[in-house]
């Protein structure tokens, strides 16, 4: 029996705007999609929070025993800031800006976005598609949707027709409660907009200007596709016309879910996801994070502690812990205060756990340890509650303390269970790692490359350049780079 049959989860469904009980398209399998990063500057701290949300929901869904099909995309072509000017392609201006070509632009933070969810101990999807590679499916699903009346080519651009949308019955603005009327009164007046029928239509494909560096062959002549559409493509190749969640930050919203939507209903008859899933927003200080305010911080500039913000550098294993504090649908505020208060949490958890091994076991418990791990569960099981089952966690902490200070007692046996439960919660589900075992490990890791570089020096001492070079090459190739210098040599990861 798997745990996913005797712990039902509510899940939170933006479409509806209420808890549902989550029962998959294919019992026992679950597809589920998050919109990935537009790869064209660094991940920032807002798009981590997202993005560990879903970890901890996948880690959770896993751990449940269910088969988890786990696609996020990178966009890496087409994410227009509107639909009317194709100046505005993030990635044509980032590579203007750096002297790069786009792909270059796009492996350099593609890489960079990798290594900072490595940092943060996430799991990788099992597929991660690119939109650069799917071109010959938005192409297809394009032409499709203009078979069906659905879209229209306008001087080389198509455009999906939203107004022809609801005249077949469907409802654009299902997601975000709007209607068309109050979408007309608020569109603003862009450069394009003659193009399309109506100001709410949005593109599919983009016809590429003579300057434009991104540029593929369609029906309709050189363009790009629309940031909309790679979604559509992706999800519905990977997971089937219609799939269990589609999760993504909740400025994605609208208009970017909305279209999907309709693009999904639009080809294949058949509303494409059954729960929509929304992260809240991150902020500092109280602050919305803006670079133009200066409220801003990068990952790495938290970790290390090169900023202004923050008393000292935190590791991405505390970092991780504070931000799952916040329940993944709350907006969440981190600043000194906060980090400082999530170390010492954090430490306390991990002394904790190292503890429990050595609790001496009774013939008899005082506490029901049996009711404690439901606790656990049922925090995850309503909508993924990470802080009510840190409460529940620390709540085992307390157990442990009593019993390590004999004022309660626990059998061997429920000593292995309250360690289990802990190991599952803390490390397998919340993706935490023992920050002070990493140190540690880092240490020690330290010391064989000091002696690495004595050897060295001595081998350059009996002019064995070959050895010399061979200790340095290879601590290269795995990540370490030796400089020499006027006070000896020094070395960086």
């Amino acid at each position: 029996m798997h745990l996913y049959q005797s712990n039902p989860i509510k899940v939170y469904n933006t479409l509806s705007g209420e808890k549902e009980t989550f029962v998959p398209v294919h019992e026992g399998n679950i597809g589920m999609y998050v919109c990935g990063p537009t790869v064209y500057s660094h991940v920032h701290l807002g798009n981590v929070r997202t993005f560990m949300s879903f970890d901890v929901i996948y880690r959770y869904l896993l751990h449940l025993g269910y088969n988890v099909r786990y696609v996020r995309n990178i966009t890496d072509a087409g994410h227009l800031t509107d639909d009317g000017n194709v100046d505005n392609d993030r990635f044509v201006k980032q590579s203007r800006l750096e002297k790069l070509e786009p792909m270059e632009v796009v492996q350099k933070y593609t890489v960079y976005f990798h290594k900072v969810l490595d940092l943060f101990n996430f799991l990788p999807p099992n597929i991660e598609p690119t939109a650069t590679g799917h071109i010959v499916e938005q192409i297809e699903l394009t032409q499709k949707l203009i078979d069906k009346g659905l879209a229209y080519e306008s001087q080389g651009s198509v455009y999906f027709d939203v107004e022809a949308y609801n005249k077949q019955g469907l409802n654009y603005g299902e997601l975000s409660n709007r209607n068309i009327d109050d979408l007309l009164a608020n569109t603003r007046d862009l450069d394009g907009q003659n193009e399309k029928k109506n100001p709410q239509d949005f593109a599919l494909w983009k016809s590429a200007s003579p300057a434009h560096i991104m540029r593929w062959n369609s029906p309709w002549g050189e363009g790009f596709p629309g940031w909309h559409l790679e979604c559509t493509a992706m999800s519905t190749k990977y997971l089937g016309e219609q799939f269990d969640i589609h999760g993504g930050g909740m400025d994605l919203k609208f208009p970017h879910h909305e279209c999907e939507i309709a693009q999904g209903k639009g080809c294949n008859g058949t509303s494409p996801v059954k729960y929509w899933m929304h992260a809240n927003m991150l902020t500092m200080n109280g602050l919305r994070m803006s670079k133009s305010t200066g409220n801003f911080i990068l990952p790495m500039e938290l970790i290390s502690g090169d900023n202004t913000f923050f008393e000292k550098a935190f590791s991405p294993s505390i970092i991780r812990f504070c931000f799952l504090q916040a329940h993944y649908r709350s907006e969440l505020d981190i600043s000194n205060d906060a980090m400082v208060a999530s170390e010492k949490g954090y430490n306390r958890l991990m002394e904790a756990i190292k503890l429990v091994g050595n609790l001496q076991a009774s013939t008899q418990s005082s506490l029901d340890i049996q009711a404690w791990v439901q606790t656990c569960y049922d925090a995850m099981n309503d909508d993924f509650n990470t802080p009510i089952l840190i409460a529940q966690l620390f709540e085992g902490t307390r157990y442990i303390n009593l019993v390590n200070d004999g004022k309660e007692t626990l059998t061997a046996e429920d000593i292995a269970l309250i360690q289990q439960t802990l190991h599952h919660f803390v490390f397998d589900i919340l993706g935490i790692e023992n920050a002070q075992s990493a140190s540690n490990h880092s240490e020690k890791l330290d010391g064989v490359i000091e002696m690495l570089i004595e050897m060295r020096k001595e081998a350059r001492a009996n002019k064995n350049w070959a050895m010399s070079d061979q200790i340095r090459d290879q601590l290269l190739a795995i990540g370490i780079q030796l400089k020499d210098g006027k006070e000896g040599t020094s070395f960086t990861y």
